[in-house]
């Protein structure tokens, strides 16, 4: 990978982070989108889980301290539950791995779809342990996910919409400027 594409790649994922400031339905983010799009298209590994978790966290500084301010007491670094949100975003970086070795329509449709399973069984188990709500029974836990189900649609739908842009945008930068494609050297070269 060359450093325009890195430095592309990091701006379109910042960007779509910082979507989430705009007014939005619940649910209905860029969150998976992002972190398939690191997964696919950063060649470093490293580089591929730290820059959407850190573009998380900038668009989590903004929101937490000016969007939802009144819910905090001084500067929230990390909202309650965090662990589950950034483990699900971690998690759909290596499905990504996975399975957008090679890019397809289908493969980042199945991706936008397990990220939207990941986050919904990840984050509402986060909340069914964590919240008063629930009992910490089977009930508890049943009653749960099914509170859940209304905001899923949102959470499916914003990781297609935003795959779709990101993914198709950077192919189409890709095909309009051959300079950002990858440089495959062959053995021997």
């Amino acid at each position: 990978m060359n450093r325009n594409s890195a430095i592309i790649i990091t701006a379109f994922i910042l960007f779509a982070a910082l979507a989430r400031l705009l007014p939005h339905p619940y649910n209905f983010t860029p969150l998976g989108a992002i972190a398939l799009f690191g997964a696919a298209y950063f060649a470093n590994k490293k580089w591929a889980l730290l820059v959407p978790l850190l573009a998380l966290w900038i668009s989590d500084l903004f929101l937490n301290n000016y969007v939802y301010s009144a819910f905090y007491e001084g500067f929230a670094w990390f909202t309650g539950g965090f662990i589950y949100l950034y483990g699900s975003m971690a998690l759909t970086v290596v499905l990504g791995f996975i399975i957008l070795k090679k890019i397809s329509v289908g493969r980042v449709l199945g991706g936008a779809i397990g990220a939207s399973l990941l986050f919904f069984i990840i984050s509402n188990f986060g909340v069914w342990l964590s919240s008063p709500m629930y009992p910490l029974t089977v009930e508890g836990f049943i009653m749960c996910y099914t509170a859940a189900i209304p905001f899923f649609h949102n959470t499916l739908a914003g990781n297609v919409i935003y795959s779709a842009a990101l993914f198709g945008a950077y192919e189409w930068l890709k095909q309009t400027y051959p300079s950002l494609k990858p440089i495959r050297i062959q053995s021997g070269e």
